[in-house]
Protein backbone atom coordinates (compact mmCIF):
# COMPACT_ATOMS: atom_id res chain seq x y z
CA UNK A 1 0.00 0.00 0.00
CA UNK A 2 1.12 3.77 -0.75
CA UNK A 3 0.01 6.43 0.76
CA UNK A 4 -0.02 10.04 -0.83
CA UNK A 5 -1.32 13.56 -0.43
CA UNK A 6 -4.77 14.13 -2.52
CA UNK A 7 -3.20 17.28 -3.54
CA UNK A 8 -0.16 15.72 -4.93
CA UNK A 9 -2.15 13.01 -6.59
CA UNK A 10 -4.42 15.91 -8.64
CA UNK A 11 -0.77 17.69 -9.20
CA UNK A 12 0.41 15.08 -10.72
CA UNK A 13 -2.45 14.05 -12.77
CA UNK A 14 -2.67 17.64 -13.80
CA UNK A 15 0.94 17.59 -15.16
CA UNK A 16 -0.18 14.76 -17.88
CA UNK A 17 -0.02 15.49 -21.04
CA UNK A 18 -2.92 14.88 -23.11
CA UNK A 19 -4.18 11.18 -23.40
CA UNK A 20 -2.44 10.18 -20.79
CA UNK A 21 -5.34 8.87 -18.94
CA UNK A 22 -6.72 6.70 -21.94
CA UNK A 23 -2.64 5.56 -22.69
CA UNK A 24 -3.02 3.94 -18.99
CA UNK A 25 -6.45 2.86 -19.06
CA UNK A 26 -5.44 0.92 -22.54
CA UNK A 27 -2.00 -0.31 -21.05
CA UNK A 28 -3.50 -1.59 -18.01
CA UNK A 29 -6.61 -2.90 -19.84
CA UNK A 30 -8.88 -0.77 -17.80
CA UNK A 31 -11.70 1.20 -18.35
CA UNK A 32 -10.73 4.94 -18.45
CA UNK A 33 -13.50 6.10 -15.71
CA UNK A 34 -11.44 3.20 -13.60
CA UNK A 35 -8.23 5.59 -14.19
CA UNK A 36 -9.66 9.17 -13.68
CA UNK A 37 -11.58 8.14 -10.39
CA UNK A 38 -8.32 6.84 -9.31
CA UNK A 39 -6.78 10.48 -9.52
CA UNK A 40 -10.06 11.69 -7.81
CA UNK A 41 -12.40 11.48 -9.95
CA UNK A 42 -16.28 10.64 -8.62
CA UNK A 43 -17.83 8.88 -11.68
CA UNK A 44 -18.55 5.65 -9.50
CA UNK A 45 -21.37 4.61 -11.88
CA UNK A 46 -19.02 3.82 -15.12
CA UNK A 47 -15.38 2.65 -13.67
CA UNK A 48 -14.59 1.84 -9.89
CA UNK A 49 -12.79 3.36 -7.36
CA UNK A 50 -9.35 2.52 -8.50
CA UNK A 51 -8.58 1.06 -5.15
CA UNK A 52 -7.92 4.39 -3.23
CA UNK A 53 -8.79 5.49 0.11
CA UNK A 54 -9.49 9.02 1.17
CA UNK A 55 -8.98 9.83 4.98
CA UNK A 56 -9.44 13.69 5.34
CA UNK A 57 -6.75 16.02 6.23
CA UNK A 58 -4.15 18.70 5.28
CA UNK A 59 -2.84 19.21 1.64
CA UNK A 60 -6.55 17.76 0.43
CA UNK A 61 -6.04 14.57 2.76
CA UNK A 62 -4.10 11.12 2.80
CA UNK A 63 -5.07 8.82 -0.11
CA UNK A 64 -4.07 5.43 0.56
CA UNK A 65 -3.23 3.05 -2.65
CA UNK A 66 -4.04 -0.75 -2.53
CA UNK A 67 -2.31 -0.90 -5.82
CA UNK A 68 0.25 1.72 -7.19
CA UNK A 69 0.56 0.39 -10.95
CA UNK A 70 -1.35 3.73 -12.32
CA UNK A 71 0.37 5.99 -10.17
CA UNK A 72 3.79 4.37 -11.21
CA UNK A 73 2.60 4.37 -15.00
CA UNK A 74 1.33 8.12 -14.69
CA UNK A 75 5.20 9.14 -13.39
CA UNK A 76 6.84 6.99 -16.09
CA UNK A 77 5.22 9.09 -18.93
CA UNK A 78 6.04 12.36 -16.73
CA UNK A 79 9.28 10.95 -16.74
CA UNK A 80 9.29 10.49 -20.53
CA UNK A 81 7.73 13.72 -21.03
CA UNK A 82 9.98 15.50 -19.20
CA UNK A 83 13.23 13.28 -21.06
CA UNK A 84 11.90 14.29 -24.38
CA UNK A 85 11.30 17.99 -23.26
CA UNK A 86 14.78 17.88 -22.59
CA UNK A 87 16.40 16.60 -25.52
CA UNK A 88 14.56 18.97 -27.88
CA UNK A 89 15.98 21.96 -25.74
CA UNK A 90 19.26 20.71 -25.86
CA UNK A 91 19.08 20.21 -29.55
CA UNK A 92 17.74 24.03 -30.44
Amino acid sequence: MKTITFNELRRIKDKLPEGSIRRIAAELGLPVETVRNYFGGMNQSTGNGGGIHIEPGPDGGIVMLDDSTILEKALIILGETTHNISTVSANV
